[in-house]
């Protein structure tokens, strides 16, 4: 079939997994036919035909349809295709763009558990904590007392609540919600009144892998991206950082409506008085702290990380058995440069 196909056209041929449209040509009781123009004839059949037979039911010959290309090479020589898998990552694309451009979208609540509330969008299993709904629907509950928290939770169950997504997982099939943004657009305010530079204090309403978010003035949110958090490597924002702890942050960017924090940039940059400690060709001793895909990040003391590149070692395998995470070495320096923040460092010979 990859054959015929190849002798079909110039084009490039579609790949397994590819979403491509094609045309209704016929059906059958248990079976579709889609027209993929040069590339052949598809199918859709088996289970597939089941979910989606009460859609297909509805349309005709020649109405134009999106599928996945399961399989170049069926039995009958068919292409296989799912118009089911093709309308599911279309869906996640949508998804992911929503959560790109920070929209907000409309959900109903399907259930409640004690961290949060369920819902689906698209048919996906999505979930608000509770640490994401606005203030006025926050359940505040004295003592924390988990049973009561459900019980006001429950109350939600058939409503309709805005959010904005959060985070999602599309291996996991899960997607995180956070109301927050509904909050923010009934208390729109001019970030006119705030500029770069501003040192500002709030609380901490949310955290992600990637940072934390923060609330401050009156209902504004910012970022603080985990990189903006300290000048040492931070790895989890929930060791910097608590949901509902004050701080100050300094606005470093605000852009299309979006503002991002910082807090190492009220910290004392340890980076400025590096050369002047340090120079190319000193030996210094130092702790792994972290194996990456190319080398070794080496902590030298508080908020100054150096690079080991693998490139010294060859392998990371060979790089493991030298090295050993929490384990201090002697390093001798390649190259330093503290505006760049870079320090490049090679495993001293014992």
């Amino acid at each position: 079939m990859k054959q015929q196909l190849k002798e079909k056209n110039l084009l490039e041929i579609p790949k397994e997994g590819d979403i491509v449209e094609g045309k209704i040509v016929g059906k059958g009781r248990a079976s579709a036919f889609i027209d993929l123009g040069p590339f052949g004839t598809g199918i859709i059949y088996g289970r597939e035909f089941q979910l989606t037979k009460d859609e297909l039911k509805d349309s005709k010959d020649g109405d134009i349809v999106q599928i996945k290309i399961i399989s170049l090479d069926s039995e009958d020589g068919y292409v296989e295709c799912s118009r089911i898998q093709a309308k599911k990552d279309m869906a996640w694309d949508v998804l992911e763009k929503t959560k790109e451009e920070g929209e907000t979208i409309t959900v109903k609540i399907e259930g409640a558990n004690k961290g949060g509330l369920l819902t689906k969008i698209s048919g996906i299993p999505s979930f608000i904590p509770s640490s994401q709904l606005s203030s006025e629907n926050y359940p505040r509950v004295e003592g924390g007392d988990s049973s009561r928290i459900l019980k006001e939770l429950q109350k939600f169950i058939g409503k309709e609540i805005s959010v904005r997504i959060l985070d999602i997982s599309k291996e996991g099939e899960k997607i995180i919600l956070s109301e927050k943004a509904k909050e923010k657009e009934e208390k729109q305010i001019s970030l006119d009144t705030y500029k770069e530079g501003d040192v500002v204090e709030g609380e901490v309403t949310g955290i992600v892998d990637f940072g934390a978010f923060i609330r401050f003035g009156d209902g504004v949110e910012g970022l603080i991206h985990i990189s903006e958090m300290d000048w040492s490597l931070v790895e989890n924002p929930h060791n910097v950082l608590k949901e509902g702890e004050k701080i100050k942050a300094e606005i470093i960017k605000i852009t299309d409506g979006k503002v991002f924090l910082s807090l190492k940039s009220l910290k004392k940059d340890p980076w400025k008085e590096v050369q002047k400690k340090y120079k190319e060709g000193d030996v210094i001793r130092g702790v792994v702290s972290k194996f990456i895909s190319f080398g070794a990040f080496v902590e030298i003391e508080e908020g100054i990380q150096g690079l080991c590149h693998i490139s010294e070692f060859q392998t990371r395998e060979k790089m493991e058995e030298s090295l050993e995470i929490g384990k201090n070495y002697d390093f001798k320096i390649l190259s330093i440069s503290a505006p760049d923040h870079r320090l490049s460092l090679r495993l001293a010979k014992e």
